[in-house]
């Protein structure tokens, strides 16, 4: 006897990391000090008290989908991807790209010698812990590049991590039942924006 209902066969439910997305995503959203509550009908709600900043994060929301530029330029849209690529196990690209970023900004040697080395060990030398997925040739360059540490040493590897991201990840995410739910309500929002509610807009 299986342990699934007629009704649950039918409706196809949701996948696990699916749900687990949702969940990630309304954490994420209700830490954003914009007011936002997740309910357990997973539904994203905006306080009223912050109208602007609702249109704000709304518009945020919305450029997320137009290009994966915008989608990385924002910080809620980093940490959203982010949950979304810890139920796909596959954050440590993201989190890759980031330290990269990141390491980029260090202007002591000593400092930029000594994180290179960290990040190589954490992302890219074999059986690394986050070990990224990148070609045999570009994970040797890398390894060449420490020799000389610079503030480009690690370009071929992030710009090759971000190509997968953007082909592969991206438009998962986008298509993703919890994306596509917060971006319709942050249209609904924008269309009207009187409304205290993205998960039941007010008809004026």
């Amino acid at each position: 006897m299986t342990n699934d209902s007629p009704e649950r066969m039918e409706a196809k439910p949701e996948p696990k990391g699916a749900k687990e997305f949702k969940t990630r995503l309304g954490i994420f959203l209700h830490k954003s000090e914009l007011g936002c509550d997740t309910g357990s009908s997973g539904k994203f709600e905006w306080g009223s008290k912050h109208g602007k900043e609702n249109r704000n994060f709304s518009e945020d929301v919305l450029g997320w989908r137009e290009s994966f530029d915008l989608l990385l330029s924002s910080k809620n849209g980093v940490a959203a991807f982010h949950a979304f690529l810890k139920t796909e196990f596959s954050e440590e690209n993201l989190e890759f790209w980031l330290a990269c970023e990141e390491f980029k900004k260090i202007q002591s040697a000593t400092k930029r010698a000594s994180r290179a080395h960290r990040i190589f060990e954490e992302f890219i030398c074999s059986e690394a812990p986050k070990e990224v997925n990148i070609d045999h040739e570009t994970r040797e360059l890398t390894r060449m590049n420490l020799q000389t540490v610079t503030a480009t040493c690690f370009d071929t590897a992030q710009g090759k991590t971000r190509t997968l991201m953007e082909k592969d990840s991206y438009p998962r995410f986008l298509k993703s039942p919890a994306y596509r739910d917060l971006a319709a309500q942050a249209s609904a929002a924008s269309a009207t924006p009187s409304s205290c509610s993205l998960a039941e807009p007010s008809h004026t």
